[in-house]
């Protein structure tokens, strides 16, 4: 007798049948990311052999892609999100040190759309690629009437590995250290909510295609500029660097002072770098003190470097993008970072 159960369950808004051929698709595109270490991603658990280390830490995280989702749905281009919320994460457990090992998604959205899952898809598993990180499981769900037609939530988890004595604390780092920044691709995955503000994006969503001279693009399209990863680039250069910063929510402020040792301040000069024009039209647009600007924007340095002095002619030959803006000075009071 054929089961009733999943024809009801349709009526209320999730069909078993698409979710299923959706989840098919995924793992066929995942397996292109496997490394030699994935046992098996086809149980209610995945498995990935961890080899090759003498005293492995695992380092994890996870993270979302936030209000940027909003303008993905807008414009129906889905795919770069997907490489968004990977090299966030791979960034994150980078600043320790770690190698990406492995990567799980998961989508939820009120009605399963399988091109907008695919191109979700497409976005994560080229991510993983290109950090030599595995794809190896994920979640999928279908809510309605939690999700308006067309929004989803996208989130991701990582786990990855260093040696125990490899961790990059930022532990070794003093007064007199050079802070070097590479550059951002744009607002990366922070500050929508405020930019869509800003730029009334919600209420005329066709502002999205607006061109502006000072973008080369339209609003969109600068808007979706993909979030860097920056672990390809700072692997050859580890054994340079005391401290990594990865520059999300809360910019300067909110993200260096986290690997600082007590006692010491990091001297930020923001004439060192170039500010991308996204973030002077944003703070034209929508009259925003400079302040605040750098509390929620990373104003085009998208990670930090923190090293000795010494080191800042080595790393900056092979990454030539990278440019001096600041140093470490002593302390003084509760202060944990000057912006001048």
């Amino acid at each position: 007798m054929e089961p009733t159960t999943n024809k009801a369950y349709a009526l209320a808004g999730v069909d078993i049948h698409v979710a299923d051929k959706i989840k098919k698709i995924i793992a066929q595109q995942a397996r292109t990311t496997f490394r030699p270490e994935v046992i098996g991603s086809q149980f209610f658990g995945s498995m990935f052999q961890l080899q090759g280390y003498r005293e492995p830490v695992l380092v994890s995280s996870t993270d979302g892609v936030g209000t940027k989702l909003r303008i993905a749905s807008l414009l129906g281009k889905n795919d770069t999100v997907g490489m968004d919320i990977v090299n966030h994460c791979v960034n994150d457990i980078f600043c320790c040190g770690a190698e990406p090992l492995f990567f799980l998604d998961y989508i939820a959205m009120g009605k399963l759309v399988p091109e907008q899952v695919q191109a979700i898809i497409s976005g994560i598993v080229q991510a993983c690629r290109e950090a030599g990180c595995s794809l190896i499981g994920g979640e999928t769900a279908e809510m309605p009437g939690i999700y308006s037609h067309g929004d989803y939530d996208l989130v991701g988890f990582i786990v990855g590995v260093v040696e125990k004595k490899g961790i990059l604390d930022g532990n070794s780092i003093a007064r007199g250290d050079a802070i070097l920044g590479l550059p951002s691709s744009g607002l990366h995955t922070n500050g929508y909510s405020l930019a869509r503000i800003v730029f009334d994006i919600d209420a005329n969503p066709s502002s999205l295609n607006r061109s502006y001279p000072e973008l080369g693009r339209t609003l969109g399209e600068e808007l979706l500029q993909v979030h860097r990863c920056y672990y390809p680039q700072l692997k050859p250069v580890l054994p340079m660097i005391k401290g990594i910063a990865h520059i999300t929510g809360g910019g300067f402020a909110g993200n260096i002072p986290r690997i600082l040792p007590e006692g010491i301040v990091a001297h930020i000069r923001k004439d060192s770098w170039d500010i991308l024009p996204i973030f002077r039209l944003i703070q034209k647009e929508g009259d925003i003190k400079e302040e605040e600007m750098y509390q929620v924007f990373n104003m085009g340095i998208g990670i930090t470097i923190i090293c000795s002095p010494q080191q800042v002619a080595g790393i900056v030959s092979i990454l030539p993008e990278a440019k001096v803006i600041g140093e470490i000075v002593e302390g003084k009071g509760k202060e944990r970072i000057v912006i001048d």
